[in-house]
């Protein structure tokens, strides 16, 4: 019955997602998260960015919602910032608080300062939590009137918080040649390089187990108008992984300054995503859907997820600017 309550309070995003930790189908517009070794690799001083995602409505009584917020600042060679995320799941109101503040590295390599190599890493805290009493177990299970959940149950419970300690390494690749045709950019990284030890239940450990995550992109420049990037996510956590391909185009409309954008996603044997969202100025929002492919598909009826993003870049005139980033 212990291995069952973990399975759905701890694994179940894992059996519907193929992913154990919480994830998003927009992975490159939260840099933080993506990648800690992106931290304050942009074009500009200053960057908020803000996301928000919820999914399973269609078999869920309580669908799981993600929200993360980040503030970044780049500084040269050094960039720094900080991610809060929330994530919640179901029944018994699982319920995930992180704080992660985050440093990265930003070095040329060699003379002509287009190829950059960058190394992160985010340390902070997360606190997990459920709410015992809104769970029932089979014990509890009474054949009275019918059937009802009435009986006293006798499973035993320690912290239903636990607030522990979480580290995460990454490093970046990118070239950033100006007016380049083609600038491509990857990484890779490792989350839970602590281990934490997390467990709901009295006399037992469970250590969070290492998540690797790779990513590979390029921003092609097809006419001055319009460019597309091409992007690769995989991660693996625990005997789960993740696997996507996407792509985003980007249109130009030069009379009103203003970027179209669009582009699609296929997540392996879980989802087809579309995408859309407009960069005006500083400003750059995006929305997708997750429709649904996976084997709870004849449930959901197509039904997965809806995520939105929102980032702002803050820059101050540069009279001779220098390449910084991958443009994502």
């Amino acid at each position: 019955m212990k291995k069952l309550l973990l399975l759905l309070l701890i694994g179940i995003t894992g059996s519907l997602v193929n992913a154990q930790d919480f994830h998003l189908s927009q992975w490159d517009a939260a840099a933080i998260n993506a990648n800690p070794g992106m931290t304050g690799a942009f074009k500009g001083d200053y960057r908020v960015h803000g996301h928000f995602r919820t999914q399973w409505a269609a078999i869920a009584t309580r669908p799981f919602t993600t929200g993360l917020a980040s503030f970044e600042v780049n500084k040269g060679k050094w960039g720094w910032g900080i991610q809060a995320a929330n994530f919640r799941a179901g029944t018994g109101a699982y319920n995930v608080i992180s704080v992660l503040p985050a440093f990265a590295w930003k070095f040329p390599l060699g003379k002509k300062r287009h190829h950059f190599l960058t190394t992160g890493v985010s340390a902070g805290i997360f606190q997990k939590s459920i709410r015992i009493s809104e769970l029932t177990f089979g014990d509890e299970y009474s054949a009275y009137n019918g059937g009802e959940f009435s009986n006293p149950t006798q499973e035993t419970f320690g912290d239903a918080n636990q607030l522990n300690l979480d580290v995460n390494v990454g490093i970046m690749y990118y070239f950033a040649k100006p007016n380049a045709r083609v600038n491509p950019f990857g990484g890779l990284s490792v989350y839970h390089v602590n281990r934490p030890s997390e467990s709901f239940i009295q006399d037992k450990s469970n250590k969070l187990p290492f998540r690797y995550q790779a990513i590979g992109a390029a921003r092609v420049v097809i006419t001055k108008q319009i460019a597309v990037i091409p992007k690769v996510m995989w991660q693996y956590q625990e005997k789960a992984q993740e696997l996507t391909f996407s792509a985003l185009g980007q249109f130009y409309l030069e009379s009103y300054d203003l970027f179209i954008l669009a582009g699609g996603t296929y997540r392996n044997k879980d989802a087809a995503i579309a995408e859309v969202g407009l960069k005006y100025g500083q400003w750059v929002g995006r929305f997708s859907y997750d429709i649904n492919t996976s084997s709870l598909s004849g449930v959901t009826n197509g039904r997965g997820g809806s995520e939105i993003s929102v980032t702002y870049t803050f820059n101050k005139p540069d009279p001779n600017p220098v390449p910084t980033c991958p443009k994502l």
